[in-house]
C-alpha cells in the first residue's frame, strides 16, 4: 500500500499513490461503500501515520480498502483517479518531529570520498540531524542552489524510514516492529561550504563546515509517498538509483548499508525515544558527484527511485539573488 499527500482544489488530500495517478482516500471510500453497502469509518485527516502500520487507528480499513481498489477493472478505477500532473504532491510527513540521517553507512560511498570503513562490531552509525521545517521541500519542488556556497551541490538517495510507535531501547530483532512505512529521502549536500574564510582555524571546523553544509533551505527532498511497512518483506533488499538529466549516478541496494535499518534503530533507540513521524535517512551508496567532480547545477532534474516506493523528482534552480 502506497500513501501520499497531495492538494488539489486548494484542498489537502490523502491518497493512494500509483505513480502517474492518484486516488482520493475519501473518494475511494464512498465508491467502496455504494458497491459494498458496507461503511468504512476512515478519519477526515491529512496524517498518513493513522492509515498506516502499527498503531494507526484506521490501517485495517485502509488495506481492505486498497485490496478492494486492486480488485476493480481498469475502467472503474479511472473514474476514481486523479492524474499525478494534476495535483501538488506534498512531503508525507508534514512535520516530522525529527529526521535523523546517517553518514558514511555504505561501504563504498565511504570508499569513494577517501575513506574506510570498519565492521559493524568496531563502531557505530554516526548520526546528524536536519531542520525538518526548513529543509524539507515537496516533490517536484526545487532544490535552491544557495548564493552563499554554489559551487559544490551534491546529491544522496536514500531510503527513509518512517517511525509508526514510540520507541526506546528496542532490540534488533523488535525494531522493525516500530516502523510504519518507508519513503524516498535525497540529502542534499553543500561539499564546499566554509563560513567566514578568513577564519582562525580550530580542530573541529571541517566536521562543522560538513554538518552546516547539510542545513541550507531545500536540501531535503522527501516522497513521493510511504510504503507501508506491511509491504516490504526486507528493507535490506530494495533497489536504488538516482539519475541527474537522464544519466544515471548511483545503482546500488540496501543490502549493501554497513548497518541495516533493525540495527539503527535500535541503536539511536538506546538513547533517544523515536516517536511516530521521526524520519530516519539511512545513508546514500556510492556515485555521489562529489567523487567525479561533477555537481548540480540550475536547470538540472534529479530523480530519485527506490523501487517499489517510486520516484522523487526534483528540479534545480538558483536562489534567487
Amino acid at each position: 500500500m502506497r500513501l501520499c499527500r497531495f492538494s488539489f482544489d486548494d484542498m489537502v488530500l490523502t491518497g493512494f499513490y500509483g505513480g502517474n495517478a492518484i486516488i482520493p482516500i475519501d473518494q475511494a471510500a464512498e465508491a467502496y461503500s455504494r458497491e459494498t453497502g458496507v461503511e468504512l469509518l476512515l478519519p477526515s485527516t491529512e496524517d498518513l501515520l493513522e492509515l498506516l502500520p502499527p498503531d494507526g487507528c484506521s490501517f485495517e480499513q485502509a488495506r481492505d480498502l486498497a485490496a478492494w481498489l486492486d480488485g476493480l477493472d481498469v475502467i472503474a478505477r479511472d473514474e476514481l483517479t486523479i492524474p499525478a500532473e494534476d495535483a501538488q504532491l506534498l512531503v508525507p510527513i508534514a512535520e516530522p518531529p525529527k529526521m535523523l540521517f546517517l553518514a558514511g553507512n555504505y561501504a563504498k560511498h565511504v570508499a569513494e570520498r577517501g575513506g574506510t570503513t570498519a565492521e559493524r562490531e568496531e563502531t557505530f552509525p554516526y548520526v546528524f540531524m536536519k531542520p525538518p521545517s526548513t529543509t524539507l521541500t515537496h516533490p517536484g519542488e526545487p532544490i535552491l542552489i544557495p548564493r552563499v556556497s554554489p559551487d559544490q551541490i551534491d546529491w544522496e538517495c536514500e531510503l527513509g524510514v518512517v517511525i509508526g510507535r514510540h520507541c526506546r531501547g528496542v532490540s534488533e530483532a523488535d525494531a522493525l516492529g516500530y516502523v510504519a512505512g518507508y519513503t524516498v529521502v535525497n540529502d542534499i549536500s553543500d561539499r564546499a561550504y566554509k563560513p567566514n574564510p578568513g577564519r582562525k582555524p580550530r580542530e573541529r571546523d571541517k566536521f562543522f563546515d560538513w554538518l552546516h553544509g547539510k542545513w541550507h533551505d531545500t536540501f531535503c527532498p522527501m516522497g513521493p509517498c510511504i510504503l507501508s511497512a506491511d509491504a516490504v518483506k526486507d528493507p535490506q533488499d530494495l533497489p536504488i538509483k538516482l539519475t541527474v538529466n537522464g544519466q544515471l549516478k548511483q545503482d546500488a541496494t540496501t543490502a549493501e548499508m554497513v548497518f541495516p535499518v533493525a540495527a539503527v534503530i535500535a541503536f539511536l533507540s538506546r538513547w533517544v525515544t523515536l516517536e511516530p513521524g521521526d524520519i530516519i535517512a539511512t545513508g546514500t551508496p556510492s556515485g555521489v558527484g562529489s567523487a567525479s567532480g561533477t555537481f548540480l547545477k540550475p536547470g538540472d532534474l534529479i530523480r530519485a527511485t527506490i523501487a517499489p516506493i517510486g520516484t522523487l523528482e526534483t528540479p534545480v534552480e538558483a536562489e534567487d539573488s
